[in-house]
């Protein structure tokens, strides 16, 4: 959620701050402003709402030059979408706030403020932080020293960037769980909240750590941790290039996204398997001797990540013989969980952000658990950091707020994970060979499944004008058709729901009719024939099914029935490439309604606040 970039230079900002706004616009907002300190010494603002492009129009507008500033996109909290409650935030023309996350006791403290004579124009928590960090300086402390006192006021999660009129030098940061990067350039230095913002001016990252403060100067940064002890965190150089984060001939990111997945798909292999077999030591030094115990395993993950987990419980318990509980963070981390002896807690996160999932690890590192892997698309993330063992995604920079290749990245990775298991539990070299060859085969089995696209563009056409969609799937393809819903209804709005097919008459069969488009998942498995006998209940109802079905699984169309043949696929993978046409299918029906496919109303690409 939101976006943050600030600058300290030897040059305009302006445009910089400008373009690391526009590379963040995945993570959803709907509002946005810079803030730079100018030459005669007086902050320049300019705000709007709306998008990133209406705040360069604004621009263009105004003379505002700068060598020092801030920039930030809004995803409204605490107060309605408005230009006044747009970020920066300023206090007494002196000092320039902008913020992610949640100020939770800001109200007691605005009350003070304003016994104090501090006027309030905005309805937003940020606004507290300006002014407080304002009144110490009034006392006369140092910018780094007003920030310290503030935030250790706070209570949330959030990040925090403060510049200074009379100090216009340095930029102060604060990190308290929302994400924060510095950037260092030649000559110039650079901050913000995820690592694409940067990549046109730097590929030398810093991460900070939970209770960091910084100071932020052309020509130095120091770091202060939790304790106010100065601290040097490690330098990384990241491989990914500036263009990896633009759409190249795609119309939109998340077309371009849906198609790079065989080479995700590929990466993510590269160096887990090697001469038709799984390489548990590549999970980190630790890995062998910890799956080794594991008896049990929790998965805590959220959205389409939660998703990849529940497919992964199919896995784990059907291959490797382990029970394994899959639960949403949000519930997780607000109910007493007994932790069975020797169990394994593994959280999925394509950001390793987000905010319920890395409070449940944080919570599981103290709980008895055995261990801690994380499986995350982000290197240097929280969740990563902080965990014991690491299965990182590959999947490059994800821009789009609908998970694609991030999803059936995590679905891989929890696949290999499985088989590493299995073979701590004895799995036969035969077999291990076979499920190898399999995983091996997703990248292609995937990319003929991309071939199909114009055919999935002209039956995207069927649900044009339709408001409601039912999907099915049994077995592991369950998650996927719950996957499937999610996506249509994230960007195409559209009301869908997903069921497992035997449920349907324990209440969705009440939904059916013959405006009620059914779209069923249907690979050449054990559970085919079951599920052709739920296909027969909804077209006596006259249900419409779209069916997605192996070659081989010998489902025609007929009236009522339409068949999308699907490539014949391993069992083993089929989740993987089953969910790539319902991507597809939710991306050309999203494109026919006219919404914001790579930015959904009301929804951000990494959720980092409760």
């Amino acid at each position: 959620m939101c976006g943050i970039v600030g600058a300290v230079a030897e040059r305009n900002i302006v445009p910089i701050l400008v373009e690391g706004l526009r590379r963040l616009e995945y993570r959803g907002y709907d509002s946005a402003g810079v803030a730079v300190i100018q030459q005669d010494g007086e902050i320049g603002l300019c705000r709007t709402v709306g998008k990133v492009a209406e705040l360069d129009k604004k621009l263009a507008d105004k003379e505002l030059s700068g060598r020092i500033g801030v920039g930030h996109t809004r995803w409204a909290t605490h107060g309605g979408v408005t230009e006044a409650n747009a970020h920066p935030h300023l206090s007494g023309g002196r000092v320039g706030v902008i913020h992610n996350g949640i100020i939770e006791n800001f109200q007691p403290i605005k009350d003070r403020l304003i016994a104090k004579g501090y006027g309030f124009v905005s309805e937003t928590d940020t606004e507290v932080a300006a002014h407080l960090v304002y009144d110490y300086l009034a006392e006369g402390l140092d910018l780094v020293e007003a920030v310290t006192k503030s935030v250790a006021e706070f209570k949330g999660a959030y990040a925090l960037l403060v510049i200074d009129a009379e100090d216009p030098h340095r930029i102060v940061v604060s990190r308290v769980a929302s994400p924060l990067v510095i950037g260092l350039g030649l000559g110039e230095n650079f901050v913000a909240s995820g690592v694409p913002a940067l990549l046109p001016v730097t590929q030398r990252f810093i991460y900070l750590e939970q209770g960091d403060i910084a100071e932020i100067r052309r020509d130095k940064v120091t770091i202060f941790d939790a304790n106010g002890n100065e601290v040097t965190r490690e330098v990384h150089e990241t491989q990914w290039d500036s263009e990896a984060a633009e759409k190249g001939p795609y119309r939109h990111f998340m077309l371009k996204e849906i198609f790079e997945q065989p080479t995700a798909l590929a990466h993510t292999l590269y160096g887990r398997v090697a001469n038709q077999r799984v390489l548990p030591e590549s999970l980190g030094p630790r890995s062998t001797d910890l799956l080794a115990k594991v008896e049990n395993i929790h998965i805590i993950a959220c959205g389409t990540s939660y998703h990849a987990g529940c497919v992964g419980r199919y896995w784990i318990e059907a291959l490797a013989g382990v029970p394994c509980q899959v639960e949403i963070a949000s519930e997780y981390r607000y109910r007493h969980v007994v932790v069975p002896p020797n169990t394994l807690f593994v959280t999925l996160s394509q950001s390793g952000e987000t905010a319920d999932t890395l409070e449940a690890l944080r919570i599981a590192k103290v709980s008895g658990y055995l261990g801690t892997l994380t499986i995350c698309n982000s290197a240097h993330s929280s969740m990563v950091r902080e965990s014991d063992l690491v299965m990182m995604t590959q999947a490059g920079p994800e821009i789009g707020v609908a998970s694609t290749k991030a999803f059936t990245t995590q679905l891989l990775s929890v696949l290999l994970v499985t088989l590493m298991l299995a073979k701590q539990r004895g799995l036969d070299d035969a077999k291990e060979k076979e499920f190898v060859a399999a995983l091996t085969h997703s990248a292609v089995a995937c990319d003929k499944v991309l071939q199909m696209n114009e055919q999935l563009k002209v039956l995207a056409e069927d649900f044009s004008e339709k408001q409601h969609t039912l999907f099915l799937g049994r077995g592991p393809m369950w998650p996927i058709a719950m996957e499937g819903a999610l996506k249509l209804k994230e960007i195409s709005y559209i009301h869908a729901e997903a069921y497992a097919a035997g449920e349907l008459k324990h209440g969705p069969l009440a939904l059916i009719d013959d405006e009620m488009p059914v779209v069923v998942v249907a690979p050449n498995n054990d559970l085919l024939d079951k599920l052709k006998s739920n296909m027969q209940v909804v077209r006596a109802r006259g249900g419409q099914l779209i069916i997605f079905a192996d070659k081989q699984a010998g489902i025609k169309s007929e009236p009522g029935i339409k068949v999308i043949e699907m490539p014949h696929t391993d069992r083993l993978i089929a989740p993987i490439v089953y969910t790539v046409p319902l991507q597809l299918l939710a991306y050309h029906v999203a494109v026919l309604k006219g919404t914001d496919v790579d930015q959904p109303r009301n929804l951000a690409k990494s959720v980092t606040v409760e």
